[in-house]
């Protein structure tokens, strides 16, 4: 279960104070040649959530990822973002020179109610991304509970992403990432009837809970995006190279299940774009989705489909939109 049950607006300072929390924050902000960040737009985004648990008498444990580096590469150290997390923070922020051990361990101790402890790029360790449970249990064995802030990766379970949650309670959601899940819950307070979602992007698995949450709702919901594969997999259909989740296709096929029992009219693209490779130059042509040919790999929702969905939606009263649709990378596959 991902970390949006709760909010970390929801906890007080009974929860909080003098506790040590593990936030999983997105600093992954770009650094020039001589180090310095040239856009800190991640950093700003983050303030919120750990001004919130300072506030409420916190020992704030930040982690994040920087880059993709392969094993402990000094240029993708998180050294460089002290300064300015200081600076917006209004305290002086101690920096670990690891994610787990002995060091980390005596400064996490050390830390004050107040205190901010920076840990090393947790992707200093390949386990991070094999979300190793043994590495999981080391970044959460110095804390008492977990946030996860970290919107753009949530929907890779990495070590810090999902298995620290196994040892970690509560976990909740920080502020960023609850802004993302309000949005629709709040569209989805009292909408008016025949009510639709369009929900796209290109992971199943990090629009898990706002699927789920949207079957209770809607009288149609609209898949698009890379995920839809998945489904169309589940499905039983050929999907050629596209980009399917393996370990995401019971869960796909289990959604499709749900909608079914709840009389939700669930709508994949009854035809695609597909393209012979991941690039602006890819040769493309327009296929029905139960004919995805063997090596060709499906980027967008096609024009029947683009009618179908517009059809659908000439019914509904209220209709919400979440994601991407498209390979919003490349112009020529983006028009759904």
């Amino acid at each position: 279960a991902m970390a949006t049950k709760r909010s970390v607006g929801t906890l007080g300072e009974a929860d909080l104070k003098g506790k040590k929390v593990f936030l999983r924050a997105d600093l992954n902000v770009p650094l020039d040649d001589a180090q310095k960040i040239t856009d800190d737009t991640r950093i700003r985004a983050s303030i919120p959530t750990i001004k919130f648990l300072l506030e409420k008498g916190a020992k704030v444990i930040l982690a994040s990822h920087l880059g993709r580096p392969k094993g402990v590469t000094p240029k993708f150290s998180l050294k460089p973002l002290v300064p300015r997390l200081s600076e917006l923070l209004g305290v002086e922020v101690v920096m670990a020179n690891d994610c787990i051990g002995e060091e980390v361990e005596k400064l996490a101790a050390a830390l004050p109610e107040g205190g901010v402890l920076l840990l090393e790029n947790v992707r200093f360790y390949k386990e991070e991304e094999k979300n190793d449970p043994e590495f999981a249990k080391k970044l959460a064995s110095v804390a008492d509970l977990y946030v996860n802030d970290a919107f753009g990766t949530a929907h890779r379970a990495h070590a810090s992403t999902e298995g620290v949650t196994k040892f970690l309670r509560p976990s909740v959601a920080g502020f960023l990432m609850q802004k993302e899940l309000d949005y629709l819950v709040g569209a989805v307070a009292n909408p008016k009837k025949p009510f639709a979602a369009i929900v796209g992007g290109s992971k199943v698995s990090s629009k898990i809970g706002v699927i789920e949450s949207l079957l209770a709702k809607v009288d149609i919901l609209i898949l698009g995006g890379g995920m839809i594969f998945t489904f169309y997999k589940a499905q039983g259909k050929a999907v050629g190279k596209s980009l399917v989740e393996e370990d995401k296709l019971e869960l796909a096929t289990s959604l499709i299940e749900t909608a079914k029992a709840k009389g939700v009219s669930l709508l994949l693209p009854t035809d695609v774009v597909v393209a012979d490779k991941f690039a602006p130059d890819a040769e493309s042509k327009t296929v029905s989705a139960d004919a995805i040919p063997d090596g060709w790999m499906g980027l967008d929702v096609g024009p029947d489909s683009i009618k179908t969905f517009s059809e659908a939606l000439d019914t509904t009263k209220t209709v919400i939109w979440n994601g991407p649709m498209g390979v919003f990378e490349f112009e020529k596959f983006a028009a759904g």
